[in-house]
């Protein structure tokens, strides 16, 4: 059962408050994403390419200085890098065949996602508490759809079933992304991870951008208002990326997942301070849900580190138990 000293641990407060902080950067480079249209600009890849070159700069030169050979093999990199461009990719492209409504459910399907692959390639072990405050944070995504439908905000796509199919594509890739980040940044090395993933990442990018949207980005007429929202995206977009690891180390790929669920309703709460517009009463109601969701999943992590403490001291209990009788007998 959870009990207030549960909350009051520095790793919850810190992956709370850290997730949401994500969440807020994950939703100003949905606005951002939703202007860039506007000013002509239909160029996904090269959005992030920016956001690959800056992890690059800043993270490579940091692994320059300290001139020390690499942790992890750089082939796991390259894949990496390209299975985040493509990730990245898949979902801004789904927007273009489907409903915000159905791109919402990206977040619902990485969970399960996220959550099976540390299960069998990380050893992750869930507890009740755990799932349940995963099965209360899904549970108010569904509001959201619920209220999406009620309030008749669903509108269809050029082509849903594409976009369906592109979402959970994106998602399988999000969730397999998150997961071989939180094996890296566990077993090699934060600066190490973003440095290679900017590397890699960007000159996949450059690749699929002189391939896929090399006219496009002819085409654009680019002036002070168009460049404003690309340039916010990719700084919201490093940051991100830079402050990602911190989570994976603290909390995991799956707290990770769930504190981006709330990032769909703090675009709600902008839409009615910013832009004034009203919203079903439902969605605060999923926000809640969400929030609590957190909270239970998150109050689990102290349960959970006693446990793994009690089996060290039975391990080293035993082994002075078995060098105390090795003695005796000689």
């Amino acid at each position: 059962m959870l009990t207030f000293d549960q909350f009051k641990n520095k790793n919850t407060l810190i992956g709370l408050g850290l997730g949401q902080f994500l969440s807020l950067l994950i939703t100003s480079t949905g606005f951002t994403s939703s202007e860039l249209p506007k000013k002509g600009i239909n160029a996904p890849t090269s959005q992030s390419f920016l956001n690959y070159v800056f992890l690059a700069i800043v993270y490579g030169s940091i692994l320059v200085y300290r001139r020390e050979a690499l942790k992890a093999k750089w082939y796991y990199y390259i894949l990496l890098g390209l299975v985040d461009v493509e990730a990245n990719f898949l979902v801004v492209k789904a927007y273009q065949y489907t409903s915000l409504t159905s791109v919402m459910l990206l977040d619902c399907w990485s969970i399960p996602c996220v959550m099976l692959f540390t299960w069998i390639f990380l050893k992750t072990r869930y507890r009740f508490i755990k799932i349940t405050g995963v099965l209360v944070c899904l549970a108010g995504l569904v509001l959201v759809v619920f209220s999406d439908v009620h309030a008749g905000d669903r509108a269809g796509g050029s082509n849903p079933r594409t976009g369906d199919l592109l979402v959970i594509a994106g998602a399988t890739l999000y969730a397999v992304s998150n997961v071989s980040e939180e094996f890296l940044v566990k077993n090699a090395d934060r600066v190490e991870l973003m440095a290679m993933l900017g590397v890699f990442g960007g000159i996949i990018s450059a690749i699929q951008i002189s391939i896929l949207e090399r006219n496009e980005l002819k085409s654009i007429h680019w002036s002070a208002e168009a460049a404003l929202p690309f340039f916010g995206f990719a700084v919201a977009m490093f940051m991100f990326y830079s402050l990602v690891p911190v989570l994976l180390k603290i909390n995991g790929s799956t707290m990770l997942n769930l504190s981006l669920l709330t990032s769909d309703m703090w675009a709600v709460l902008i839409r009615i301070f910013a832009y004034h517009e009203k919203v079903d009463w439902m969605y605060y109601v999923a926000f809640g849900a969400v929030v609590v969701g957190l909270i239970i999943y998150s109050g689990g992590d102290t349960n959970e580190n006693q446990d793994h403490l009690h089996v060290a001291e039975d391990a080293n209990q035993r082994q002075h138990d078995e060098e105390a009788t090795t003695s005796g007998k000689s």
